[in-house]
């Protein structure tokens, strides 16, 4: 991949190519590409996930914990910056996560804000009507982003989501790409463990995603947790009730 892959633009698009390939290095890795949207739109800190359909595939970088926080929230709870941005497909900004106008994001809220975030912002992650997922950006203070750092949170969400598909042209199908997985948390076994739940209820995978994420919030436990479980199978959904059940 070289710069010319990723599109052409004015000067703050050349600006931010030239921040993400100052060392002339290709392809341009994951961290890099979080470290410069931090860097570029003067935030605390930045992570991408990647989407698929309604479900969370999981984090493929991110720029330190509170970033990593973000994006393990997200995966676990189904909701958040980032998904409502890839869902609504434009950006979702909101510069109080603690006193939020809109009542939304019960669950990840509390949790992001002990954590050490005070604003957040979602930006698709798109090319075209390809839709891959989305980057997030937090502020460890509380406020809205200036026109500059909203503009330059639009290019770089575009070059990212471009970068990634460039770097996923390579993989073999129904993989993913090297580059992409060597930062990534995509809890494989969270895939896996869907999957079972989708055979037992006879649903969808989307669908039984929606319901292992809302079993591990019942029962305060790690998404990934309970994954483990029902791989293991020591837990299984009831196709008659719904209702999971705890093997011996």
């Amino acid at each position: 991949m070289d710069a010319t892959q990723l599109g052409k633009g004015g000067p703050r698009r050349s600006l931010i190519l030239a921040r993400l390939t100052g060392n002339g290095a290709f392809p341009i890795e994951t961290r890099r590409m979080c470290e410069v949207s931090a860097e570029i739109t003067g935030m605390t800190g930045a992570g991408m996930m990647l989407m698929s359909g309604d479900v969370p595939r999981g984090s493929i970088c991110s720029t330190d914990g509170v970033s990593a926080l973000i994006e393990e929230l997200q995966y676990d709870l189904g909701e958040g910056p980032c998904v409502d941005a890839y869902n609504l497909d434009r950006p979702v900004l909101e510069p109080d996560l603690a006193h939020p106008a809109a009542g939304r994001w019960l669950a990840f809220r509390g949790p992001a804000v002990a954590g050490g975030a005070r604003a957040v912002f979602g930006f698709p992650l798109q090319v075209g009507s390809v839709r891959l997922g989305a980057l997030n950006l937090y502020c460890c203070r509380p406020g809205n982003l200036t026109d500059e750092q909203h503009a330059d949170a639009l290019v770089m969400a575009d070059i990212a989501a471009q970068a990634v598909l460039v770097l996923q042209a390579g993989a073999p199908p129904g993989g993913l790409a090297v580059e992409l997985e060597e930062c990534a948390d995509f809890h494989y076994v969270v895939h896996q463990a869907s999957g079972m739940v989708a055979a037992q209820l006879d649903s969808s995978i989307a669908q039984a995603a929606i319901r292992l994420r809302a079993y591990a919030f019942a029962v305060a436990r790690p998404l990934a947790a309970v994954a483990d479980d029902v791989v293991a199978r020591g837990l299984r959904f009831d196709a008659r009730s719904g209702d999971m059940e705890r093997k011996p």
